[in-house]
């Protein structure tokens, strides 16, 4: 296959990151427990030959992979703490280094004490995401295992939590990497058959080239759709409850979060700040945001609540534009619904069905879906459930994968350049090329081609410990 500058940057790049892996191996620490008072403070060292670091520490040389308990002591001989140390030797450790655990106690000073002591014997400090960022460039785990790392510290459901234990255990990975071995198959075949030029469309034919790119599409669709579930797993769905005052916006969250979050009175008005409520809805974490009343008012701090509620509602995803089911739509709602941003998906809830003896239906008007409920008996409050599900594109999905902004991107790019392939024959050239991008892309996601700057973007998010 001819080698084309693009794929000399990725084995390059492959080589830089081979080459950093190698270079930095000083020695890091860091406290990898939460913040605050716990039983237990877990701090983690990385680096190469601690063995004598260890001794250093402790008096002892810790077998491997074995629990000790010991003391960890000051330079002095003194007594900083006692507890448990781990020595998980290279290669057999998380970052692929020798790893140090040293599990003491939980409180602030005493792990400070401890880290203290490990920078006095020469480790430094590491940055936010150092420990995997190792792991990552040391092949412990590909890019995307990385990502599942923090997505599973995140999780916010246990449908979530299990879609990033899936991804950590490399199920994603395997996915995209069977991806790109077609695709690297196809473009051999292809560059070869550029080789002999008079019968390039019948050994093409033969090597039924055309028919396995249609299935590669259609496997690439496949892991795509698991990835925008998955994505909606990791995310959640952001959905503003709007409207006039006092058509109950703080009695439809409460009755969603079961719980009393908003206070209800029928003074309008009430709310005049933003109340948050977290629910899971269909394994998907569901961020409902009750907002001021939108009206006309004199009065200062109701004012800064109504500018707080429509700088939300340009970053929802859906907006839920409640009305009072005795009054109807009017002039105000509609003053409401012509500000509302074009690309925002809306749906219109007539709330309070209970006092208009009106039965809970959901029905599609000339303004899209309308759904009619009761937010204080709880009437059609599972119609409206199904309709925000049904809004994101949700559907219960066999094994989806945790994926991130960037990965979706990568997949749609990807499939963007398998169907620009198949518009492209029998221009041979340029089919070969749409395959390299659609490679390039997919190699992107689990960091076989990728930028120095998006490493940092990456692990930068996690935390110190991490």
């Amino acid at each position: 296959m001819a080698d084309h500058p693009d794929d000399r940057k990725w084995r390059k790049g492959r080589q830089r990151q081979q080459g950093l892996s190698q270079a930095r191996t000083d020695t890091i620490a860091a406290i990898a427990t939460a913040v605050g008072r716990g039983g237990i403070g877990v701090i983690r060292v990385s680096g190469s030959g601690l063995l004598d670091f260890a001794r250093a520490l402790s008096g002892r040389q810790p077998p491997a992979r074995t629990a000790i308990l010991t003391d960890f002591r000051a330079a002095d001989g003194t007594v900083i703490d006692s507890g448990l140390l781990l020595h998980f030797p290279a290669p057999r450790s998380f970052t692929g280094e020798d790893v140090l655990e040293l599990h003491g106690h939980g409180g602030a000073v005493v792990l400070q004490m401890l880290l203290a002591r490990c920078l006095e014997l020469g480790a430094r400090l590491a940055e936010p995401g150092e420990f995997t960022r190792r792991a990552y460039l040391n092949g412990k785990l590909d890019l995307a295992q990385a990502e599942a790392v923090i997505d599973l510290i995140d999780a916010a459901t246990t449908a979530a939590a299990r879609s990033a234990v899936r991804s950590l255990h490399g199920e994603f990975s395997r996915e995209i990497r069977l991806l790109l071995e077609q695709l690297i198959e196809l473009r051999a075949l292809v560059e070869a058959t550029l080789d002999f030029p008079d019968e390039e469309v019948d050994f093409l034919e033969a090597a039924d080239a055309f028919a396995r790119l249609q299935r590669l599409r259609d496997r690439l669709v496949g892991v795509l759709e698991r990835a925008q579930q998955g994505r909606l797993l990791q995310g959640g769905l952001h959905v503003v409850l709007a409207g006039q005052p006092n058509v109950g916006k703080s009695s439809l969250l409460n009755r969603l979060a079961g719980d009393e979050l908003a206070i209800v009175t029928a003074h309008p008005g009430t709310t005049r700040d933003l109340v948050r409520g977290t629910l899971q809805l269909a394994g998907i974490p569901l961020h409902v945001i009750d907002t001021a009343g939108l009206r006309d008012t004199e009065d200062p701090v109701e004012r800064l609540g109504i500018e707080r509620t429509w700088r939300e509602i340009e970053r929802a995803d859906v907006v839920v534009l409640l009305v009072d089911a005795c009054s109807g739509l009017g002039e105000a709602e509609q003053a409401i619904v012509d500000q509302l941003p074009a690309h925002l998906a809306r749906l219109t809830v007539y709330n309070k069905i209970d006092l208009v003896t009106r039965l809970a239906e959901r029905y599609e008007d000339g303004t899209g879906v309308v759904i009619a409920l009761s937010a204080r008996s709880g009437e059609g409050i599972e119609l409206l459930r199904q309709e925000l599900l049904r809004i994101v594109g949700w559907h219960p999905v066999e094994d989806v994968f945790i994926a991130r902004e960037r990965h979706l991107r990568a997949l749609l790019a990807a499939r963007q350049h398998i169907e620009a392939a198949q518009a492209q024959l029998p221009q041979l050239e340029l089919f070969a090329e749409e395959l390299r991008l659609a490679q390039r892309s997919l190699g992107t996601i689990t960091g076989e081609y990728t930028a120095d700057d998006l490493l940092g973007e990456i692990f930068g998010r996690f935390c110190i410990g991490k």
